[in-house]
């Protein structure tokens, strides 16, 4: 072996360490850097979900707000915090690198979990106990009060959001894709990854939801800063042992640059030969010019003042740019139909943690001696989750291969049969709620738990749940599968951002049917036994079988162009 194959066994190519001299192959990344960045997922996912998931019940009985109030909180503070995972990204990929950013957003996070569980314990930051039964006539938080909680949960969904965008991203970077070995490692991270998301959540709703309700709110905030100063520690541990990449620039800046540079260039002439188009990329990563979106080919036509710059050595990236590039955003471009028509499941996903807990609470949930708290439900959610995956893994995927010789149901199979349950999740609920209503009309104002069983809600968790299971992993393999090498992250935040917009269609549709059922039959009262929460799933279930239709016509047109866009670069 040759002294330079020697040198490219011993070292990762594109990678360093942290003193910034070549990574050695033996003495960084690999499971053991990578184990570290999982367990600073799972701390995140526990500690944000223990405050996401039962902030609603703090809002309605601690800060005394209304039901619908609180839900369009919630929603909008999580929609949010998904949106900053673009912010996130651009900062990663074109200035701090993803072990910073991840350094930096994880002690952002830690502060608003200590914010809020200080805000929690200090009575003048929340207005006086009531009885829950008389939630109208108790004192809503001031705007001193709101402010600091305002502050608190925002500040958790600043480091949320630069969190998420880089951990997932980092923890592949810790193993080296030319190597087959760590090829393979690096899908059972994923894997993994995976994992580690649903057994965060699965604590959170169970463990340290029942010590807030059950113990004391600031125990369960204080838990959740103790959990994420654990994770950034074990963070900080690896820093001798991770491989760092260099930041690339954001690809959001390049989708930007060819949308300027087409616009510039939209009143230019196509040259007789496409050929004579603007291409700087190596011949074995081009992609081909395609006849689809043609209007943004004109940022790779080349005038005469490009031609001035490209002879004096000099390139204005805001004016030209290669086919290669305008191929990439026509390639994001095309999914966006899909992107779309995926958002409605997420605001299903909103009920699960807003209206539902709040059915939940109102509910009988004991079993002896021991009640489960309104949150914990959510369990059944996790559950259903990790048995759809099972299920998918271990039955679909054997019997598929065998019959058709496919590694199972396709990323577009995936979204549609999970449009479909969360349909079919949504009716049940409005079936259930509609019971849980004949059942407060003829109970006792005063009563604040109902004499019906909680447990007539676990058949929408579950549902819902294997919904989410189809849908998120059918999501994650369509954006990374069809979006061009490069663009992989901002692919990613892409995906994210219909989380993001599913919870504010969520608040959207809450302030809409709060003022046209105002003065009526108001179907989202402060308090729910006297609404229609019914009449509102029953609405969510007929947008999303409408949606389910879009759906359908935008995964066949997309199917249809992949394989025109096939047989184009066959020719």
């Amino acid at each position: 072996m040759s002294m330079e194959a020697s040198e490219r066994t011993m070292f990762v190519s594109a990678a360093v360490d942290y003193t910034g001299a070549p990574a050695s192959r033996s003495t960084t990344g690999g499971w053991v850097s990578a184990a570290s960045i999982l367990v600073v997922e799972l701390c995140e996912r526990l500690s944000t979900m223990a405050i996401a998931v039962n902030l609603v019940t703090y809002l309605v009985g601690t800060m005394h707000l209304p039901s619908s109030t609180s839900s369009t909180i919630i929603t909008n503070w999580s929609g949010i915090s998904y949106l900053f995972s673009l912010l996130g990204g651009v900062l990663a990929d074109s200035f701090l690198g993803r072990y910073w950013t991840i350094a930096i957003f994880a002690n952002i996070h830690m502060l608003g979990s200590c914010l809020l569980a200080i805000s929690s314990v200090l009575p003048n930051l929340r207005p006086p106990p009531c009885n829950p039964s008389l939630l109208d006539n108790c004192k809503e938080a001031n705007g001193l009060q709101m402010a600091v909680f305002y502050i608190s949960v925002y500040t958790i969904a600043v480091g949320l959001g630069g969190i998420k965008c880089s951990v997932s991203g980092f923890g592949t970077d810790q193993f080296d894709e030319k190597d087959e070995k760590e090829k393979a490692q690096m899908a059972h991270f994923f894997n993994r990854f995976y994992f580690f998301i649903s057994i965060g959540t699965l604590l959170a709703v169970t463990v340290f939801i029942y010590i807030q309700d059950r113990v004391a709110r600031v125990w369960g905030y204080a838990s959740c800063t103790i959990i994420m100063l654990l994770a950034i520690a074990i963070f900080f541990s690896g820093t001798r042992r991770y491989r760092y990449k260099a930041c690339r620039g954001s690809p959001i800046i390049q989708i930007l640059r060819v949308l300027v540079a087409a616009v510039r260039k939209r009143k230019l002439k196509f040259p007789a030969d496409m050929q004579h188009l603007h291409e700087t990329h190596p011949t074995e990563s081009r992609l081909a010019p395609t006849r689809q979106l043609i209007c943004l080919d004109k940022a790779a036509i080349i005038d005469d003042d490009d031609y001035i710059m490209i002879e004096s050595g000099t390139q204005n990236r805001w004016r030209l740019c290669s086919v290669t590039e305008v191929e990439e955003v026509k390639m994001m471009t095309r999914i966006l139909p899909i992107w779309a028509t995926t958002i409605m499941y997420y605001v299903i996903h909103a009920q699960m943690i807003t209206f539902a807990v709040l059915q939940a609470s109102t509910m009988e949930r004991s079993i002896g001696s021991f009640e489960i708290p309104g949150g914990s439900f959510n369990a059944f959610f996790i559950g259903a989750i990790l048995l759809t995956l099972a299920i998918h893994d271990r039955l679909i995927v054997p019997l598929l291969k065998k019959k058709k010789g496919t590694l199972g149901l396709t990323s577009t199979q995936k979204m549609g049969l999970g449009l479909f349950i969360s349909i079919i999740t949504m009716v049940v609920a409005a079936i259930v709620e509609t019971r849980r209503l004949k059942v407060a009309k003829s109970t006792s104002s005063t009563n604040s738990t109902l004499p019906i069983s909680a447990f007539l809600l676990a058949p929408q968790f579950v549902l819902a749940g294997a919904a989410e299971g189809l849908v998120y992993t059918g999501q994650l393999d369509f954006f990374l599968s069809e979006s061009p090498k490069g663009m992989k992250a901002v692919s990613t935040s892409l995906f994210l951002t219909t989380i993001s917009l599913g919870f504010f269609v969520s608040s959207a549709l809450v302030a809409i049917i709060r003022r046209v059922t105002e003065g009526r039959q108001n179907w989202l009262p402060a308090n729910l036994n006297h609404g229609r929460l019914d009449l509102f799933y029953g609405l969510i279930a007929l947008l999303s079988a409408i949606n389910l239709g879009f759906y359908l016509l935008s995964a066949k047109w997309f199917l249809c162009k992949k394989t025109q866009r096939q047989t184009q670069t066959r020719n």
